[in-house]
């Protein structure tokens, strides 16, 4: 006997509210939104064009192929210390700013 999978759209507001909509842990939420955050910005850099994605890539030490997919917003499969370098090779840095969660 098949059985019929029903699925509910949701629609969600923040970075915590779509961890929680997929059963994210706090910690993991957190990275998906300081990621998100950083690809956001690191996108419109590049596509600034101020650089060539070739030379983007040369100086990250990364492909080409690669920095244009993260100004493409995909960043699957790219780490966390890939973007810094890339962020780096623009010419920018990252401030961090600790605040306390919303509870």
């Amino acid at each position: 006997m098949a059985t019929t999978r029903i699925s509910k759209r949701v629609t969600v507001r923040t970075a915590k509210d779509l961890g929680q909509a997929l059963g994210l842990s706090v910690a993991d939420t957190a990275e998906m939104e300081f990621r998100s955050d950083l690809t956001v910005a690191l996108a419109k850099i590049i596509q600034a064009g101020q650089l060539t994605h070739a030379a983007i890539a040369k100086s990250a030490g990364t492909s080409r192929t690669r920095v244009t997919a993260i100004a493409n917003g995909n960043t699957h499969g790219v780490s966390t210390d890939v973007l810094i370098r890339v962020l780096a090779a623009t010419g920018h840095r990252a401030e961090v700013r600790v605040k306390k969660a919303a509870a």
